[in-house]
């Protein structure tokens, strides 16, 4: 199976936009509603899968904090892969590699612990949603200066209009749903 075989388009119906949130003239795509319903949190997980399922190997997924967390575990059971979480500055106990990022509204952090990635190792990085793609970029370097190798982008959503995969067109982007606008 291949996550073409799946019909993903009716988890659409599942995501509710909240208007004005978490700002005036923001539309947010709240997935909250599709996590609920567990025929359409199995058909993602096993839809995100299938992309990479017999194509290529996969040692680790990286999910990144937070909605990444929900959708890395169960990703990583289903590739046989380990789960590694990329967290907000000082959540984690050990060394770690810390990359700072822009935001609209000024600039943030992410870290991984240093011995997260062994050099070589291959990756997915998965997150909830693909907008401008500043956070997943502030991952890539991590997975960069740890010497991981990349297999791929994957998220549940993307706002195709903010061209956020334009930053990733070295990699392989795999999106769910996509959403223009």
């Amino acid at each position: 199976m291949t996550a073409k075989d799946l019909d993903c388009e009716p988890l659409k119906s599942l995501i509710r936009t909240v208007p004005d949130f978490p700002k005036k003239g923001i539309l947010f795509y709240d997935i909250t509603t599709l996590l609920k319903d567990k025929g359409g949190f199995a058909t993602l997980i096993d839809a995100l899968a299938a992309h990479y399922i017999g194509v290529r190997e996969v040692d680790l997924v990286l999910g990144i904090e937070a909605r990444g967390f929900i959708f890395g575990p169960a990703l990583a059971y289903r590739l046989n892969a380990g789960f590694v979480p990329v967290r907000k500055p000082r959540k984690l106990p050990a060394p770690t590699a810390r990359v700072e990022y822009d935001l609209e509204y000024g600039t943030d952090s992410l870290e991984i612990h240093l011995d997260a990635i062994e050099p070589g190792q291959s990756v997915v990085l998965v997150d909830d949603l693909l907008a401008t793609g500043g956070t997943m970029a502030a991952t890539v370097e991590l997975v960069r200066q740890l010497g991981g190798r990349i297999a791929g982008l994957a998220f549940a959503v993307e706002l195709d209009f903010l061209n956020g995969r334009e930053r990733f067109r070295n990699y392989d982007v795999f999106s769910l749903l996509h959403f223009s606008e």
